[in-house]
Protein backbone atom coordinates (compact mmCIF):
# COMPACT_ATOMS: atom_id res chain seq x y z
CA UNK A 1 0.00 0.00 0.00
CA UNK A 2 2.85 2.66 1.06
CA UNK A 3 4.71 1.26 -2.64
CA UNK A 4 1.77 2.25 -4.46
CA UNK A 5 1.44 5.75 -2.50
CA UNK A 6 4.98 6.41 -2.98
CA UNK A 7 4.53 5.74 -6.95
CA UNK A 8 1.53 7.53 -6.96
CA UNK A 9 3.68 10.73 -5.54
CA UNK A 10 6.65 10.36 -7.81
CA UNK A 11 4.42 10.01 -10.64
CA UNK A 12 2.50 13.48 -9.13
CA UNK A 13 6.10 14.67 -9.15
CA UNK A 14 7.10 13.31 -12.47
CA UNK A 15 4.24 15.28 -13.99
CA UNK A 16 4.84 18.48 -12.18
CA UNK A 17 8.42 18.24 -13.42
CA UNK A 18 7.15 17.78 -16.73
CA UNK A 19 4.54 20.41 -16.80
CA UNK A 20 7.91 22.70 -15.74
CA UNK A 21 9.56 21.90 -17.97
CA UNK A 22 7.39 22.11 -20.71
CA UNK A 23 6.40 25.69 -20.05
CA UNK A 24 9.99 26.40 -20.02
CA UNK A 25 10.20 24.91 -23.53
CA UNK A 26 7.16 26.62 -24.88
CA UNK A 27 8.51 29.88 -23.39
CA UNK A 28 12.03 29.77 -24.83
CA UNK A 29 10.22 28.93 -27.95
CA UNK A 30 7.97 32.15 -28.11
CA UNK A 31 10.75 34.22 -26.74
CA UNK A 32 12.80 32.91 -30.20
CA UNK A 33 9.87 33.34 -32.09
CA UNK A 34 9.85 37.15 -30.84
CA UNK A 35 13.20 38.02 -31.22
CA UNK A 36 13.36 36.26 -34.51
CA UNK A 37 16.33 33.62 -33.09
CA UNK A 38 14.48 29.93 -33.75
CA UNK A 39 18.07 28.34 -33.50
CA UNK A 40 17.41 28.06 -29.47
CA UNK A 41 14.16 26.81 -29.77
CA UNK A 42 13.74 22.85 -30.23
CA UNK A 43 12.54 21.74 -33.85
CA UNK A 44 9.35 20.63 -34.04
CA UNK A 45 10.74 17.05 -35.19
CA UNK A 46 12.57 16.96 -32.45
CA UNK A 47 9.66 17.12 -30.11
CA UNK A 48 7.58 14.68 -32.33
CA UNK A 49 10.07 12.12 -32.44
CA UNK A 50 10.82 12.13 -28.74
CA UNK A 51 6.90 12.24 -28.18
CA UNK A 52 6.69 8.69 -30.30
CA UNK A 53 9.70 7.47 -28.57
CA UNK A 54 8.47 7.95 -25.06
CA UNK A 55 4.74 6.77 -26.55
CA UNK A 56 6.56 3.64 -27.80
CA UNK A 57 8.47 3.08 -24.44
CA UNK A 58 5.63 3.12 -22.74
CA UNK A 59 3.75 0.34 -24.91
CA UNK A 60 7.04 -1.68 -24.48
CA UNK A 61 6.80 -1.25 -20.62
CA UNK A 62 3.28 -2.47 -20.90
CA UNK A 63 3.75 -5.26 -23.41
CA UNK A 64 6.55 -6.69 -20.56
CA UNK A 65 4.18 -6.40 -17.93
CA UNK A 66 1.29 -7.71 -19.17
CA UNK A 67 3.75 -11.09 -20.49
CA UNK A 68 5.46 -10.95 -16.78
CA UNK A 69 1.76 -11.27 -15.28
CA UNK A 70 0.98 -14.11 -17.93
CA UNK A 71 4.30 -16.40 -17.31
CA UNK A 72 3.83 -15.52 -13.13
CA UNK A 73 7.11 -13.70 -13.24
CA UNK A 74 6.68 -11.37 -10.22
CA UNK A 75 3.99 -9.04 -12.16
CA UNK A 76 1.37 -8.36 -10.20
CA UNK A 77 -2.32 -7.16 -11.89
CA UNK A 78 -2.15 -3.42 -10.50
CA UNK A 79 0.92 -3.00 -12.31
CA UNK A 80 0.68 -4.83 -15.58
CA UNK A 81 -3.36 -2.83 -15.41
CA UNK A 82 -1.17 0.63 -14.43
CA UNK A 83 1.22 0.04 -17.34
CA UNK A 84 -1.32 -0.62 -19.40
CA UNK A 85 -3.14 2.40 -18.74
CA UNK A 86 -0.39 4.94 -19.16
CA UNK A 87 0.44 3.19 -22.43
CA UNK A 88 -3.38 3.16 -23.77
CA UNK A 89 -3.49 6.96 -22.70
CA UNK A 90 -0.34 7.86 -24.02
CA UNK A 91 -1.22 6.23 -27.19
CA UNK A 92 -5.01 8.59 -27.02
CA UNK A 93 -2.75 11.57 -26.54
CA UNK A 94 -0.32 11.16 -29.84
CA UNK A 95 -3.76 10.29 -31.71
CA UNK A 96 -5.45 13.32 -30.99
CA UNK A 97 -2.26 15.52 -31.19
CA UNK A 98 -1.95 13.77 -34.69
CA UNK A 99 -5.55 14.43 -35.47
CA UNK A 100 -5.31 18.14 -34.77
CA UNK A 101 -2.16 18.73 -36.74
CA UNK A 102 -4.03 16.67 -39.83
CA UNK A 103 -6.98 19.21 -38.98
CA UNK A 104 -4.58 22.30 -38.96
CA UNK A 105 -3.07 21.19 -41.77
CA UNK A 106 -6.20 20.69 -44.25
CA UNK A 107 -7.69 24.15 -42.95
CA UNK A 108 -4.12 25.95 -44.17
CA UNK A 109 -4.56 24.20 -47.28
CA UNK A 110 -8.14 25.04 -47.75
CA UNK A 111 -7.28 28.93 -47.17
CA UNK A 112 -7.68 31.30 -50.29
CA UNK A 113 -5.05 33.25 -50.75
Amino acid sequence: MINGIDSIIGSAAALTSAQTDMSSSSAGFLAGAATGTEAAATPFADLVTGAVDQVNKLQAAAQTAVSGLMTGSGVDVHQATIATEKADMAFELALSVRNKAVQAYQSVMGMQF
